[in-house]
């Protein structure tokens, strides 16, 4: 078995921070060891791009499988890919782009491994065409508490599939996937850039091009106010075809140019993020983007436009940040989103980054979205913070909606079952093939997850 390290951990948002025995097998059979050692509770980690503690677990033994990252194998008839759970969706993209492949659905980040990937159910500017991470996944692997391996499918068994896709890890630990890649004819993608004044402009729009793009999102002023409230940016596009490329991108469609990614060397100071300095931002934002049509960018900054920057999340400091994301039922996504960009912009909180996109249908046990709409913010960690986050929570929850847990660090145990009407149903896989709970998190305790 190989030696553990014990060392304080964060998710992305670097808040909270846990101490945990940290293990990192390199192969099948010590990651068997590690799983079976001993009665200490334990959660797989990918790359922690999670933003709050579905991956922490405080004085108790966390498994890191970013050393488990081969591909194993790859049909290119099918574009089915099988995988260990520690590869990246980076990696995957940077084999096989080239080769005209490229994932069916991406989250905001690149730097996500394929158990994660699993886990949180991942979701990408696409899910009103595709669905989530979930959708394109052929079957996993899950490695048990007693060690026994069980491969889960939509066929073969079925309740396993369904809890672990989106369950934050708790089912076991993934260890192998396969995944079904989509085909392309270039690595660019092409569309257009609104510019909205509000809200109402913003959904309008977003319903107008439902059909005409595949991939969609706005970037949202959520400090403007009045008849400006949720002025936003829409970026909407679709792979484009080497035919539609401009001539000099034709010669070769799959090879982008790569620029280089700039990294924030140290933790910014605390005071540097406040609210003067995020309206001054939102309103450079807004000032500099103009209408484009018929647009042509790399695939890189149309999905990975917050990769283009190595450790961002530096810019919080050492406080750390928290992001929220909810989404509303469509019925309910005008009003809820109206009643929380409000209350942001009442309160003065600074969110220097503001998201919204429109998902589509989904299943799971607990997997976030639905059909609706759905915005993502980042709060700098500051008094009353946690307070107001949660007034959020319920303007939220009224409405029919809920909040997701992989970028969770603060939500209520009760809040969790009023939000996931299929938590008790979840919980009794979980029971039936954890039944001593051996996989258990900083956040499923915290929100009472685990069964009794």
């Amino acid at each position: 078995m190989p030696g553990s390290k014990h060392a304080a951990l964060s998710g992305w948002g670097r808040f909270p921070i846990c101490s945990s025995d940290i293990f990192r097998p390199e192969k099948f059979a010590e990651l068997s060891a590690v799983v079976g050692s001993n009665s200490q509770k334990l959660i797989a980690r990918g790359a922690g791009r999670a933003y709050g503690d579905a991956a922490l677990n405080a004085d108790n033994r966390v498994v890191d499988l970013q050393r488990l990252n081969r591909m194993l194998e790859f049909d290119a008839d099918t574009g089915i890919l099988r995988a260990e759970a520690g590869v990246t969706i980076d990696e995957i993209i940077r084999v096989f782009t080239r080769r005209g492949y490229f994932p069916a659905v991406v989250p905001g980040t690149r730097f996500v491994t394929m158990g994660g990937a699993v886990a949180a159910d991942i979701h990408g500017k696409s899910h009103h065409r595709d669905s989530s991470f979930g959708t394109h996944l052929l079957w996993f692997d899950l490695m048990l508490a007693s060690g026994e391996i069980k491969q889960c499918s939509r066929e073969e068994n079925r309740e396993l599939f369904w809890a672990t896709v989106g369950g934050m890890g708790l089912t076991g630990v993934i260890v192998e996937v396969a995944i079904r890649l989509r085909r392309i004819e270039s690595a660019y993608i092409q569309g257009e850039m609104i510019r909205v004044g509000n809200v109402d402009e913003a959904l309008e729009k977003f319903e107008s091009i439902d059909r005409q793009y595949e991939a969609s999102a706005a970037w949202i002023d959520c400090l403007s106010a009045k008849g400006a409230l949720g002025r936003s940016v829409l970026q909407a596009g679709n792979f484009a075809s080497v035919e539609s490329l401009p001539r000099n991108l034709r010669s070769e469609p799959l090879h982008p140019k790569q620029s280089s990614a700039p990294a924030v060397p140290f933790n910014l100071p605390n005071f540097a993020l406040n609210p003067l300095s995020a309206r001054i931002f939102n309103l450079a934002i807004y000032a500099t983007h103009r209408d484009k049509t018929h647009a042509t960018m790399p695939y890189e900054p149309f999905f990975f436009p917050l990769d283009s920057i190595h450790n961002w999340n530096r810019i919080y400091g050492k406080r750390g940040f928290t992001q929220y994301q909810c989404v509303w039922p469509m019925t309910e996504s005008r009003a809820g989103l109206i009643e929380v960009l409000e209350a942001i912009s009442g309160s003065g909180r600074a969110s220097f980054l503001a998201v919204l996109k429109k998902f589509g249908a989904q299943e799971g046990m607990l997997s976030f979205p639905m059909p609706g709409y759905t915005l993502a913010l980042d709060f700098p960690v500051t008094d009353g913070l946690l307070d107001f986050l949660d007034r959020l929570d319920e303007m939220v929850l009224k409405r029919g909606g809920r909040v997701y847990l992989a970028k969770d660090a603060r939500m209520r145990p009760d809040t969790l079952r009023a939000m996931y009407p299929k938590f008790a149903e979840w919980q009794a896989v979980k029971r039936k093939g954890d039944p001593n709970n051996h996989f258990s998190s900083t956040l499923s305790r915290r929100l009472q997850m685990d069964p009794a």
